[in-house]
């Protein structure tokens, strides 16, 4: 029997054959929480009145909120640490990184692997070859005490990216104007694999940015081909064993689209919703307050480097508050060593520690009423970054390092040799 990449997961999981729309319980091999939704999962866990299936499965993240803000953070903090002491689980403190990038850097996520998380981007493991869907907190909570939980197979949209990817864009523009075409629930609780030319062509970081962003048309879980730059990424992490998988070349899709991207120029996403997707042309000279490059959608190495050589040499606009955070503590260091946390200091940015910065609008960075920020997440709800009076506009590292040199929305080709 064909089966897509998500009916083999779940099949491999179940024990038994399933197809898109069926039902099975299945084993899962990883789970996490960060400390936005670990409280709800404790609490959850303390009601069942049942020990962690194995502990050896879950890791807990501070990365929302870190440093803690204020007390009760703080207390919401000291409750992990406790619990990871008194379980051993696995726990990652401040400066650690975000859950997402963690998950991939530790070699949590493996091809093959169903992985939980209590966060809606989960979905970054599909660039390892993972399953990896954001459930609800009570969900992840009776998934660690039984080790296995009820799923629907999704049906699976195959997306091709072909063509020759113009200078000046990159993977955040592609998904960009793949969410602006495809509108915020078409693919709603559906698998998506990414595949293509143009797909190959991406690094691991750039892949990951694709995969982040499924959930925002809908999407259940993504994934990017399993192939040798996937393999010789995995070597170098974790010596571990698995077993990839790859669809049928006879399998159902639900739907097949292509997307060319020759002719593709640099895009944003416009207030309030990300798929109200724009070619950058249409926004040039976009008055912005604030600029911002991080999270885990765009806060990896090679984003920073995209950003270093826009910005070297350069000064950041004088009204403009340039904020960086490394996804990670590793990406950090990388980026120090590397010397490009000089390079964006010395243009006038703010390195903030590595997580998840101003992206959910707890602390460091809150826009004032009115003011507009360019930034590279993965989200521009009204309210996103903690104040429903701004506004928010989505873009690649290179736009929005550009655009902190002018304090307006400014295309990053003109800065690119």
């Amino acid at each position: 029997m064909s089966q897509t990449i998500a009916e083999k997961v779940f099949s491999r999981h179940a024990g038994k054959s399933l197809r898109a729309g069926e039902v099975g319980v299945c084993r899962v091999d990883f789970c996490f929480s960060q400390d936005g939704t670990t409280s709800l999962v404790l609490d959850s866990i303390a009601t069942f009145k049942k020990p962690l299936k194995d502990p050896k499965k879950y890791a807990i993240f501070i990365d929302h909120s870190a440093p803690a803000p204020n007390v009760g953070v703080a207390r919401i903090h000291s409750r992990m640490r406790d619990f990871s002491q008194k379980t051993k689980t696995r726990l990652f403190d401040v400066n650690c990184g975000i859950s997402h990038q963690l998950v991939i850097e530790e070699g949590f996520a493996i091809p093959g692997a169903l992985i939980l998380g209590a966060d809606s981007h989960t979905s970054t493991c599909g660039t390892l070859g993972a399953i990896g869907m954001g459930v609800g907190s009570t969900d992840l909570a009776v998934t660690l005490t039984t080790g296995k939980n009820w799923f629907k197979v999704p049906e699976t949209y195959k997306i091709i990216v072909h063509g020759k990817l113009p200078k000046g864009v990159y993977s955040k523009d592609i998904i960009l104007h793949i969410i602006h075409t495809l509108t915020a629930n078409e693919a709603t609780y559906k698998a998506i694999e990414f595949t293509g030319g143009v797909i190959d062509t991406l690094s691991i970081d750039a892949r990951c940015t694709i995969t982040n962003m499924t959930i925002e048309f809908g999407a259940k879980c993504g994934t990017t081909p399993v192939d040798k730059k996937v393999l010789q990424f995995l070597k170098k992490i974790k010596d571990r064993t698995y077993i990839p998988v790859y669809p049928d070349k006879d399998c159902h899709y639900e739907k097949v689209i292509e997307c060319n991207v020759s002719k593709l120029t640099p895009y944003i996403a416009k207030p309030h919703t990300v798929d109200n997707g724009a070619p950058i042309e249409e926004l040039v000279d976009t008055k912005i307050d604030q600029a911002y490059i991080g999270t885990c959608t765009n806060g990896r190495l090679e984003d920073l480097e995209i950003a270093a050589k826009i910005l070297s040499g350069r000064k950041v606009h004088p009204r403009i508050k340039l904020l960086i955070a490394p996804a990670s503590g590793k990406i950090y260091l990388a980026a120090l060593k590397k010397g490009l946390i000089k390079t964006l200091i010395d243009a006038g940015a703010v390195i903030l520690p590595a997580g998840c910065g101003p992206c959910v609008g707890t602390h460091l960075g809150v826009p004032a009423d009115g003011e507009v920020v360019l930034s590279t997440a993965n989200r521009n709800f009204k309210g996103r970054m903690g104040n429903p009076h701004s506004f928010i506009y989505l873009a690649s590292p290179a736009a929005v390092a550009a655009s902190s040199l002018t304090g307006k929305i400014t295309d990053p080709r003109k800065y690119i040799k």
